[in-house]
């Protein structure tokens, strides 16, 4: 090869003329991974020795070098592709998986879960989550637009994902395997070595991008720990505040108010003992319905809850309060009824518990308070031990076009007939009575509405951390599944200001 005309110093020293439009027709020639890297070097020399060569004869290959020959280099395209859609599917079906079990532990706000399998537990999808993995994507590719950062940025965060796999490794080695101690120090003693130096030279990229993932593991640190810390403060305050079964039972069978007809469902998430939210609600408005509900509705992490199994009941205070607790268990593939199968259902599941109270029946007992025992029932569907009769009825209801015409809608209405039976006492056949009633002039939905506040003299940092944070976090996150599923026609929202 000829090299005339030109020269430039090199920075070793050494004086090499070549015509650089002839090299770089020459070069083309050379198999494809000599051509990058002889195209490189020269360019390099170019560079650090003028550069307005380096302006006037720039790049015009690209300076990734490919070690695949044409037959081969699309099959190895398609292998990275389905590579790249692999390992994006498994952060992204990891992650739901994980905000999951944060949430369910109270360690993060309330997302809308969606189980897209009834056989195969955990498989869910978040909606919320991947529209926010969607644009975290899109800003830091528009942000750093450059791929080198980007592989920065994923180094870091996968080292330290096998490194905080190597250490919780060691831990199931001691606790779920009950191997020695040793084999766990040992095991993260080599692994963890080896992964400390991949992470040590990660963490030199730090400033080259690699901050971002520091970045947001950081920020989704701090929200986790203001959820779960407002979280905790709550329930401590529910637990603390709550009305024992003594005060209930020195205010007497009319609870020191009136009592009106109807049913009176009142949400809690407390599985025992009376939620502060009704003696605030009494408090200011002294009366309730003739039968009072402690409604609380629970979801298990199974498929399906029978129906038999469904219904918790059992009796707070004495027989004449007229006042029951019960608990709903629902499993994530359940289809939850519309507001006259769930009432019906409910107040079956009642009148049942009074049979089997009033017969000796005994059932398995879960809680055990002053006022009676937790017992197991069936809903409507799954017994007949209430004969239940459903009677139709016309609602006219005008419509909005035209004032002369009306609509006729049709609507079954549940009653519930108390049988005739020796085995049910005058008191029990009283209470079923007083049920039914109650039933058929309606049913109200009690739900409470907390708001927290820090107490005076508490510290900065809390007041940031209960006043702001959580409180902004309560607002933009999902409803609880009570409020969602009350009927809003019959729906009372009692507010409550918590002080911790």
């Amino acid at each position: 090869m000829a090299l005339p005309h030109k020269s430039l110093q090199m920075p070793d020293s050494v004086l090499v003329f070549f015509p650089y439009e002839d090299v770089v027709e020459e070069l083309a020639e050379l198999p494809p991974l000599l051509h990058n890297i002889v195209y490189n070097r020269l360019h390099q020399w170019i560079s650090s020795a003028s550069p307005m060569a380096e302006q006037k004869y720039p790049p015009q290959l690209s300076c990734t070098v490919f070690c695949v020959s044409e037959k081969l280099r699309w099959p190895v395209l398609v292998i990275a592709i389905l590579a790249a859609v692999v390992g994006s599917q498994s952060i992204i079906t990891g992650t739901f998986s994980i905000i999951r079990q944060c949430s369910a532990l109270s360690c993060f706000p309330r997302v809308k879960v969606v189980h897209t399998s009834s056989k195969i537990h955990g498989q869910v999808y978040i909606p919320e989550i991947n529209w926010l993995l969607m644009l975290l994507c899109l800003a830091v590719t528009v942000g750093f637009r450059d791929t080198k950062l980007m592989g920065n940025a994923s180094g870091l965060a996968v080292v330290s994902v096998m490194l905080v796999t190597s250490c919780l490794m060691s831990v199931v080695i001691v606790i779920c395997w009950h191997k020695n101690v040793l084999l766990a120090v040992g095991f993260v003693l080599f692994f963890g070595s080896i992964e400390a130096l991949f992470f040590s030279a990660s963490v030199m990229k730090f400033f080259e991008g690699a901050w971002v993932p520091v970045a947001l593991a950081f920020v989704f640190l701090s929200v986790m720990c203001v959820w779960h810390y407002g979280t905790l403060k709550k329930y401590e305050f529910d637990v603390q505040n709550k009305v024992s079964i003594s005060w209930l039972l020195s205010l007497g069978p009319s609870l020191g108010f009136a009592r009106v007809r109807g049913i009176g469902l009142v949400h809690t998430e407390l599985v025992s003992g009376i939620p502060a939210i009704f003696s605030h609600f009494v408090t200011n408005l002294p009366a309730f319905h003739q039968v009072l509900v402690f409604l609380c509705i629970k979801h298990v992490p199974v498929p399906h809850v029978r129906g038999e199994e469904r219904f918790l009941v059992g009796r707070v205070g004495p027989r004449d309060f007229r006042i029951y607790r019960c608990i709903v268990r629902y499993g994530y593939h359940d289809v939850h009824k519309d507001d006259n199968e769930f009432e019906k259902d409910l107040v079956c599941s009642i009148a049942k518990f009074i049979q089997a109270g009033s017969g000796g029946c005994n059932s398995s007992n879960d809680e055990v308070e002053k006022g009676g025992n937790m017992t197991v029932v069936g809903s409507c569907s799954t017994s007949h031990s209430l004969l239940v009769s459903e009677k139709d009825e016309v609602d006219v209801e005008l419509d909005e076009s035209s004032e002369s015409e009306k609509v006729m809608k049709r609507k079954k209405r549940v009653r519930f007939i108390v049988p005739e039976s020796s085995k049910i006492d005058t008191a029990a056949i009283e209470e079923l009575k007083e049920l039914m009633e109650a039933r058929e002039v309606g049913v109200a939905y009690i739900l409470g509405q907390s708001y927290m506040r820090v107490k005076a003299g508490s510290s900065m940092l809390k007041k940031l951390v209960i006043n702001f944070g959580y409180e902004f976090l309560r607002k933009n996150s999902r409803e609880p599944s009570s409020l969602l599923s009350a009927p809003h026609a019959s729906s009372l929202e009692v507010g409550m200001m918590y002080h911790v």
